[in-house]
């Protein structure tokens, strides 16, 4: 797989019926390695060594119902009191994070009601606080770190 633009993890592998899967932490089991699964498990350790957010706060790979239609998110963080505090969106490195990607990630919001969101393709990273007040959302340099209050 190709080198992100995240810190360098280590992660598990193995090979499974001649495709490489990875281990991953939150779902306790051993997953197809794909491009965009390969993002995910990066941002996940991004979340939880850089960012210090506990695991059994984050989610992966969970339906939710927008519109009616069954979704499935790629990462959802938790605040201890069951409030969504993160929503992030991976792609894989080669899909281009364009309007469409912040319009798909807006959609899960819409029942979700995060106070952060995340877009990233494992190379190019978007974070972006809600304005719920005037229904848009604010470009930030980065996500904040996991706090305690």
């Amino acid at each position: 797989m190709q080198k992100l633009n995240f810190p360098p993890y280590s992660f598990r592998f193995k090979n499974n019926q001649n495709k490489i899967a990875v281990f991953d932490d939150l779902r306790k089991k051993f997953v197809i390695l794909t491009p965009e699964e390969w993002v995910r498990q990066h941002c996940v350790k991004f979340l939880q060594i850089e960012k210090k957010y506990p695991l059994s706060l984050i989610n992966v790979e969970k339906q939710l119902k927008v519109a009616g239609l069954t979704k499935r998110y790629d990462v959802v963080v938790f605040e201890p009191n069951g409030n969504i505090q993160i929503i992030v969106e991976c792609k894989a490195p080669s899909v281009k994070i364009t309007q469409e990607v912040f319009d798909q990630i807006a959609r899960y919001n819409l029942s979700l009601k995060a106070d952060f969101l995340m877009v990233t393709n494992g190379m190019e990273h978007y974070f972006c606080q809600m304005d719920y007040e005037n229904e848009n959302y604010i470009f930030l340099r980065d996500i904040p770190d996991y706090s305690r209050s």
